[in-house]
C-alpha cells in the first residue's frame, strides 16, 4: 500500500503523508518517504517540494502499537532508519516547505524541523516534542536540528515540558514561521517552496550546505550512541508501562 501520495505541479512536488486518520509513521512510511525524496532529487523538472499531511494530523509521530511487538534489535533498526532519513531531510538539496495541516507530534515534529520552513494551520492543531512527557528521551539529531531553529533556551524549554504548543505558541517560540487558514495552507507553502526555488539552485544548495552540514556532521558522530540510550529507556519498566496505553484510532 502506498502511504505518500506525489502531486506535481510547475516544478513544485507536494508529498502528502496518508496513513490511516493520524498518519502514524513506521517503516514503510520511512521507506517509502525515502524513496519519493530521492525520486524527485534526480527529477530536473522538480525545482522544491512540499511536505504535508492528511485529515487532522500532520503526523502523530511512531506509531507506537505496532512497534511494542519489536525486539530491541527490530526497533533499533526502525530508529536507525528513521533519523538516517530525516538528516537526510535536513540536507536536502532542493527547498522542502512542511506544510502543518494538523497534529504534529513527537517524530513528526522531527520530520518538519529537518524542513527549510514551516507552516502551521489556525486553530486546534497543536505542534510538540512531547516524548518526556510518557517517559522517552529523543536523539541526537532531533535535539540539534530544533536547537538551530529556536536557539537552547526555547529548545531547552521544549524538551524539558513536553507541551503541545498551539500555532500562535509555537511561532513565538520559532517552531513555525507563519499560520495559516485550512483554506490558505498549501497555497502558501507552495508560494514559499516557488520563491525558494526561484533562487540560483547552486546557490541556495550551497548557502544549506555550509549552514546545515557541519551540524549533521555533529548529529552523525552521535546519533548513535543517543539511539542506543533511547532504546535504553523505551525498554525500561516505567516507560514501557506508559507505552501500553497509548492508542492510535
Amino acid at each position: 500500500m502506498d502511504f505518500i501520495e506525489v502531486e506535481k505541479d510547475k516544478g513544485i512536488a507536494t508529498l502528502k503523508l496518508r496513513r490511516g486518520k493520524v498518519n502514524a509513521l513506521n517503516g514503510t512510511v520511512i521507506d517509502q518517504l525515502r524513496e519519493s525524496l530521492k525520486a524527485l532529487e534526480s527529477d530536473s523538472e522538480t525545482t522544491s517540494v512540499v511536505l504535508t499531511g492528511t485529515g487532522k494530523f500532520f503526523s502523530f509521530g511512531f506509531d507506537i502499537p505496532e512497534f511494542l511487538s519489536f525486539t530491541k534489535e527490530e526497533f533499533t533498526d526502525y530508529l536507525i532508519n528513521f533519523t538516517d532519513l530525516y538528516t537526510y531531510l535536513f540536507l536536502y538539496p532542493k527547498p522542502v516547505v512542511a506544510a502543518l495541516n494538523g497534529h504534529t507530534i513527537a517524530g513528526g515534529c522531527m520530520l518538519a524541523l529537518a524542513c527549510d520552513n514551516r507552516v502551521m494551520v489556525a486553530g486546534k492543531a497543536k505542534i510538540s516534542l512531547n516524548e518526556i512527557a510518557f517517559g522517552s528521551s529523543v536523539f541526537a539529531g532531533s535535539t540539534e536540528m530544533l536547537r538551530f531553529l529556536v536557539g537552547n533556551a526555547n529548545a531547552t524549554k521544549i524538551l524539558y515540558s513536553g507541551a503541545m504548543y498551539s500555532a500562535e505558541e509555537a511561532m513565538s517560540l520559532g517552531l513555525v514561521q507563519d499560520i495559516l487558514t485550512e483554506d490558505n495552507l498549501l497555497v502558501q507553502a507552495k508560494a514559499i517552496a516557488l520563491d525558494l526555488s526561484l533562487k540560483h539552485p547552486p546557490a541556495f544548495t550551497s548557502i544549506k550546505s555550509l549552514l546545515r552540514k557541519p551540524i549533521a556532521e555533529d548529529i552523525v558522530k552521535r546519533e548513535r550512541a543517543s539511539i542506543s540510550e533511547f532504546v535504553d529507556i523505551w525498554y525500561s519498566e516505567p516507560t514501557w508501562a506508559n507505552l501500553q496505553n497509548i492508542k492510535i484510532n
